[in-house]
């Protein structure tokens, strides 16, 4: 026979058992396809955040599919909308998902955080964080270069004198930019809750906190003072506010003398 006739048939011959073999392990070897997680994955956003406390959608989806997890409402990008969608189905009820927004707890605006330093380096947050913790004197503020900026897929936030300042209108709450932040400033809160919010983290003794910031929570302790729902505390010298507690009155406000607490509906005057 001819050796190159030979040669082509003995190629085709091994190619053939190759491919059966691949198509036989191919059927041994698969891993199976859970359908329902990936029908719920296509529900989701794709935002892929971890907003919901797994490994991304995929994980997500996962999750609710194999029972590990009953809470159809943990995806803030994805809205009501989503968690509806979700319940339907896993032929359940749905669950309210509560907006969510994220705040800077930050007002050391260029103009009342006193500097230390002048940075010309990478316009990186993070890299500049770490040569001696950024421009401004006070080790809690807003750096200010944007890594939440660039993190955001919802051009939700922006860097204004200074300070990261978000958009409650347009963010989605996915977590990117509070994920990226090294001073861990940013945090999710409910969208259009009247509750009064501490815009500072400054915990430094409040002589400290002044000469660093005129915007700076000096742990005066007058927020938990004039408080009657005990809704703010203070300790280390920083309030906090209990969003379950309060009652957006407001006079945490009007009593905080460097304005650190905003967020809350204005009180109403006595007699009205």
């Amino acid at each position: 026979m001819n050796p190159i006739l030979l040669a082509v048939i003995f190629v085709g011959a091994l190619g053939l058992v190759c491919a059966v073999a691949i198509v036989v392990l191919s059927k041994f070897l698969a891993v199976p396809v859970d359908e329902k997680a990936v029908e719920i994955e296509e529900l989701l956003p794709g935002a892929n955040c971890g907003s919901c406390g797994f490994s991304g959608c995929s994980g997500y989806a996962e999750a609710l599919s194999k029972g590990e997890t009953d809470k159809v409402n943990l995806c803030n990008p994805g809205g009501q909308e989503v968690a509806d969608a979700i319940s339907a189905a896993l032929g359940r009820e749905s669950a309210v998902l509560t907006p969510m927004t994220a705040v800077v707890r930050c007002r050391g605006y260029d103009d009342v955080a006193i500097k230390k330093m002048r940075y010309e380096g990478v316009a990186s947050c993070r890299l500049a964080n770490q040569l001696y913790g950024g421009e401004k004197l006070c080790p809690f503020g807003c750096v200010g270069l944007g890594d939440c900026v660039d993190a955001c897929k919802y051009d939700a936030i922006r860097v204004v004198n200074g300070v990261a300042v978000v958009d409650p209108a347009a963010c989605k709450a996915c977590g990117m930019c509070a994920s990226v932040c090294p001073k861990k400033l940013i945090t999710l809160l409910p969208k259009g809750t009247p509750n009064a919010r501490v815009l500072c983290r400054n915990a430094q003794k409040g002589a400290q906190t002044r000469k660093e910031c005129t915007n700076g929570c000096i742990g005066c302790m007058k927020c938990q003072k004039v408080c009657e729902a005990g809704a703010v505390k203070v300790a280390n010298f920083l309030a906090e506010v209990d969003n379950d507690l309060c009652v957006a009155c407001g006079k945490c406000v009007e009593a905080c003398p460097t304005g650190a607490i905003a967020g809350a509906l204005p009180r109403k005057p006595a007699d009205s």
